[in-house]
C-alpha cells in the first residue's frame, strides 16, 4: 500500500412567512433570508389586535435590540411589518441550526412595547467550493488496488440540506470514489485505486471532482485532481503520540502555543520529509488557530 511523506491533523422565488403568536403580546415570524427589501413579512396590528390609526397616532416604530441594524419596518398605513434591508443568515449566523433576529414593536403615549422575532430560515444561496484549484496528489506505481487516497473537503456557507451532500468523480480507468461522513456531520470524500497504475504508461492524470449541495435545484462546485505518478514511498508519517490532548485557558492571547505535533518517516529523501496540515476542520476553526507546515506548532490566531 502507498504512503506519502505527508502527515494530517483530525482536529419557489417564493416566500414562504409562517406566523406563530407568542405569549404577552410578543409575535414570532418564520422569513427567507435574502428576501426584498419592502417584503411583507406578516400584518403586525392584525396580528397584535391594534387598528392602523392606533400606529399613527401612537408613532409606531421598530427598534432593534443591542443596537444591531433595522432589519424590518413598520408601515403605518397598512400595519404591515415589512423587510427593510437585506437579510444574510449565513453572514449573520454561519452554521447555527437556529436564526433569530429581536426587535421591539414600540408605541408611545402610554408606552408599550411588543418583542418582535424573526426566525430566518436558510435558502441556497452558495455553492459548494473547494480551498484549492487543485488538488495535487502523489501515487506510487506500487499501489495496491483498494487503496484509499483522502481528499480535500468541499465547503458550503449555508446549512442542513443546502450544505454538501454528495460528492462525483469524472469517469477514468483508474478510480473510484467513497462519499464518507465526519465525526461533525460533514461530507468527504476518498479515491479509491481500481485498477494498477504504471508510471512507464502513464506518469501524470487529471480527474475532476465535483461537490453537490441537498438544494433544489442543487448547487456544485468543482476541483481537479492532479495524479502524479512515483516511484514507491512504502512508509507513513508516524506520530510521536496517538492523540494529543490539551487544555486552552479561555481567551488565550494571540500567538499561545496550543501543542506541538511531531512525525517521522522512515524513507529517505524527497519521500521522508514531513509537512503538517489540519483535516476535516472547520472553517470557523481554521480561523482560531495555525498551524506551521513544518514545524507542527498550533498557535491561537483568533479569538477563543
Amino acid at each position: 500500500m502507498e504512503y506519502k511523506g505527508f502527515a494530517q491533523i483530525q482536529l419557489l422565488f417564493t416566500v414562504l412567512v409562517l406566523l406563530t403568536r407568542a405569549t404577552d403580546g410578543d409575535v414570532s415570524y418564520s422569513i427567507q433570508e435574502e428576501m426584498k427589501q419592502g417584503s411583507v413579512i406578516g400584518n403586525i396590528a392584525k396580528d397584535l389586535g391594534l387598528t392602523v390609526n392606533m400606529l399613527s397616532a401612537r408613532n409606531a416604530r421598530i427598534d432593534a435590540e443591542s443596537n444591531r441594524k433595522h432589519y424590518s419596518n413598520v408601515n403605518i398605513k397598512t400595519g404591515d411589518l415589512i423587510v427593510a434591508e437585506r437579510i444574510d443568515r449565513d453572514g449573520l449566523c454561519g452554521k447555527k441550526a437556529s436564526c433569530v433576529l429581536k426587535q421591539e414593536l414600540v408605541l408611545e403615549n402610554p408606552l408599550e412595547l411588543h418583542r418582535v422575532s424573526l426566525h430566518v430560515q436558510d435558502v441556497n444561496d452558495n455553492s459548494p467550493h473547494f480551498k484549492k484549484d487543485v488538488i495535487e496528489l502523489e501515487i506510487a506505481e506500487s499501489a495496491d488496488k483498494g487503496a484509499r487516497f483522502l481528499l480535500e473537503e468541499a465547503h458550503d456557507a449555508d446549512i442542513g440540506q443546502n450544505a454538501v451532500e454528495s460528492y462525483t468523480l469524472q469517469s477514468n480507468d483508474h478510480f473510484t470514489l467513497s462519499v464518507q461522513s465526519n465525526s461533525i456531520g460533514g461530507k468527504y470524500s476518498e479515491l479509491i485505486l481500481n485498477k494498477e497504475l504504471d508510471r512507464e504508461q502513464q506518469q501524470e492524470l487529471t480527474l475532476v471532482l465535483s461537490a453537490i449541495d441537498g438544494g433544489v435545484p442543487p448547487r456544485s462546485g468543482t476541483v481537479a485532481i492532479h495524479v502524479t505518478v512515483l516511484d514507491a514511498n512504502d512508509n507513513a508519517p508516524v506520530f510521536s503520540q496517538s492523540v494529543y490532548k490539551v487544555s486552552l485557558p479561555e481567551n488565550s492571547p494571540l500567538d499561545t502555543v496550543v501543542a506541538t505535533v511531531s512525525a517521522t518517516d522512515a524513507d529517505v529523501g524527497a519521500n521522508g520529509e514531513v509537512r503538517y496540515e489540519f483535516g476535516h476542520v472547520s472553517e470557523e476553526d481554521l480561523k482560531l488557530f495555525s498551524l506551521d507546515p513544518v514545524s507542527g506548532e498550533i498557535r491561537v490566531t483568533g479569538p477563543d
